[in-house]
């Protein structure tokens, strides 16, 4: 793209969030790095935006209109072109996009597994059993259904508070003995240069992450040809493979932020692609974990299929809150 055929600066959408930030740091080394011609010049500009999921801190995001509530005010500022372009994590993403809006472009996966942050000097941990680093019924802070389900069906002692921020507030809490421990995303403290503040991190087979983890995706409108060409230089085929079929599953469960959900998709050293789904009760006490494999060309059939069949054996009441 030559810089005069638009009129520049061209304008990233972005929340303020230190990892959001990041992320948008690395999206445009990247642009540069494929379009040597924008090298050296001032042709991007950040527009920082609050949403209403970073200005709403004390409710959990199902009271107050779900993880879209990261997009939403993003998105009405490309739609009135007051940006050109947003950069997400795209595990924030609605699977449904507003009107006239298309995830153009999805970006190399970092590492999508969670961790477990516990506070400074707690005792070593079994690497078979993980959460056996948890004293008995100890307290821990999260805003996820998907994490506290997870951890809840495997310790039932376990209690939960709470708590939302952004990396840094929530190591903080910990490591101040507000809480016994939280989980975060690996990829966000990779991403802050944080990777030494995991104490445990949790193999996928036994935290099933949240789907799109680690992906980063941007959005353009939908009639904007020009950029949506040259964000499709810069996909990784990999993350669009993993996230398709990802986001398919997630489409077919329907549920909302108030169901527990994971999703993860890989590609297997044959080629193929092998996509694990899972449902659960908030309580821990309902927990369906299922898997399916094929190629990545049939990545969206692929979770879309296994959605369905995790849907049609869960209880309905899962999906009606």
């Amino acid at each position: 793209m030559a810089p005069h055929r638009r009129s520049l600066p061209l304008k990233v959408g972005t929340r303020a969030s230190p990892l959001a930030r990041a992320q948008t740091s690395n999206f445009l080394e990247i642009l540069r790095q494929f379009c040597p011609v924008l090298r050296g010049l001032e042709v991007f500009e950040a527009h920082i935006i609050n949403t209403t999921g970073d200005t709403v801190q004390d409710r959990p995001l199902a009271e107050i209109g779900g993880k879209g509530l990261f997009a939403k005010e993003i998105h009405e500022s490309l739609a009135a072109g007051r940006i050109d372009f947003a950069v997400h994590s795209l595990k924030d993403l609605e699977t449904t996009l507003p009107p006239g809006i298309t995830l153009a472009c999805t970006l190399k996966r970092e590492d999508a597994r969670d961790v477990l942050i516990l506070p400074p000097g707690a005792p070593p941990f079994d690497p078979a059993n993980p959460y056996a680093a948890l004293p008995h019924g100890a307290t821990v802070g999260s805003a996820s259904v998907r994490r506290q389900a997870q951890l809840k069906h495997a310790r039932p002692d376990l209690t939960f508070a709470l708590m939302r921020g952004n990396v840094g507030t929530r190591l903080g809490k910990v490591e101040s003995g507000e809480f016994a421990a939280t989980l975060l995303a690996y990829a966000g403290l990779r991403r802050l240069g944080l990777a030494e503040r995991a104490s445990v991190v949790l193999p996928a087979e036994i935290m099933v992450p949240s789907a799109c983890q680690g992906i980063v995706g941007i959005t353009v409108r939908s009639a904007d040809t020009e950029l949506c060409a040259m964000l499709a230089g810069i996909e990784d085929p990999e993350a669009k493979a993993v996230a398709t079929a990802e986001r398919a599953m997630l489409a077919a469960l329907d549920g909302s932020c108030r169901t527990p959900i994971g999703g993860y998709a890989q590609l297997q050293t044959d080629g193929s692609l092998h996509l694990t789904g899972l449902v659960a009760r908030t309580d821990g006490s309902f927990l369906l974990k299922r898997t399916t494999s094929g190629a990545p060309a049939d990545a969206e059939r692929l979770g879309a299929e296994l959605g369905a069949s995790l849907k049609a054996d869960s209880p309905a009441d899962i999906f009606d809150i």
